[in-house]
């Protein structure tokens, strides 16, 4: 962008807006299986960051799926391009200083090198919450993974679509902790 048009060393910069909230901006990136408890976790973190009088957003599948992203399927193609959008609607909120929280599946490694690059690996904490296909399938109150095995669903992650483990995420949370174990085990790494 030509800097005539948007003159950059005129906008107030990460460092002013960090300094006004009194908090760094990162992106809390959560990955897993539908119905592992992302979401969940990420509420109860959200309460306590709050409790500390921090500011965030949350994002998960929902709140970007009615909106910015309602446009998009679950090609392969339409995934790539919803972790994009998510990873580009992030940085924004990370370099207004704003501690984002984001909730999804994000199934390949790829997709997920995809958010990190756009949003900075200093910014991108990874939080990989492992729970089995089994007990995520027992807590399926939306009921897709009925519809996925039934066929009414196609490419759905962890029935006929991949969902590849991360190999070294910042943060591994399993289905045996409790939540206020979670969100100890995630605000101790990322001290806040």
């Amino acid at each position: 962008m030509n800097s005539k048009i948007f003159p950059t060393d005129k906008i107030l910069q990460r460092a002013d807006k960090e300094q006004l909230l009194k908090q760094k901006g990162i992106a809390i990136w959560f990955t897993g299986l539908s119905g592992a408890g992302k979401t969940t976790i990420a509420i109860a973190l959200e309460r306590e960051l709050y409790k500390k009088g921090l500011l965030t957003q949350l994002l998960d599948g929902d709140n970007i799926r009615s909106g910015i992203n309602s446009n998009l399927g679950f090609s392969d193609v339409d995934r790539i391009e919803n972790i994009r959008r998510i990873a580009e609607v992030t940085k924004l909120f990370v370099e207004c200083g704003i501690i984002t929280i984001c909730c999804f599946i994000s199934p390949t490694d790829e997709i997920r090198t995809i958010a990190k690059n756009i949003i900075g690996k200093n910014d991108f904490v990874e939080v990989f919450v492992n729970t089995p296909l089994e007990i995520c399938e027992k807590r399926d109150v939306k009921g897709l993974y009925a519809k996925a095995r039934s066929g009414e669903i196609k490419d759905f992650t962890g029935i006929d679509a991949p969902f590849e483990k991360p190999e070294n995420p910042t943060i591994e949370i399993t289905d045996t902790w409790s939540i206020e174990e979670c969100v100890k085990k995630i605000l101790a790494k990322i001290n806040l």
